[in-house]
């Protein structure tokens, strides 16, 4: 699972996914991309799903690249406590995927390939996603 080196003393600010992406909109590493058409928060649990996904369907051939990585810690208070004492101690840990941001990417294997291995990954994602090209990001 992908968490942060340092988890002491992590309890954020929310932030939300409104708007669109400041940066990473763009293929850089690979060939083809998954770009985010909706934002949500994406825990490390779903990105881990993803990526077995997208690995198992392209039989360890090609390259994967994860561009988005869980830095935010989700809190949680326990069942049954009164209001007040402080925030909830961290649950998980999710990544802030807005609009417009590349998530995976994928070289080394053929166009139909990654297609479908893309559409195997967006089922275990909660945001809207949409397959492009290097060089065709702009949405």
């Amino acid at each position: 699972m992908l968490l942060p080196n340092r988890t002491k003393y992590r309890r954020p600010h929310r932030l939300y996914p409104e708007g669109r992406a400041k940066a990473g909109r763009e293929v850089t590493f690979g060939e083809y991309g998954l770009l985010a058409e909706s934002g949500a928060w994406v825990s490390n649990r779903q990105i881990e799903a993803a990526r077995i996904a997208m690995t198992r369907y392209m039989k360890r051939g090609g390259q994967v690249w994860i561009k988005i990585f869980p830095h935010m810690a989700r809190t949680k208070k326990p069942l049954e406590v009164r209001m007040g004492s402080g925030k909830g101690a961290p649950e998980g840990w999710v990544a802030v995927v807005q609009p417009g941001r590349i998530m995976f990417e994928i070289g080394g294997v053929s166009e139909e390939v990654a297609r479908e291995a893309f559409r195997l990954a967006m089922h275990k994602l909660p945001v809207k996603c949409k397959f492009v090209r290097k060089g065709e990001e702009e949405m």
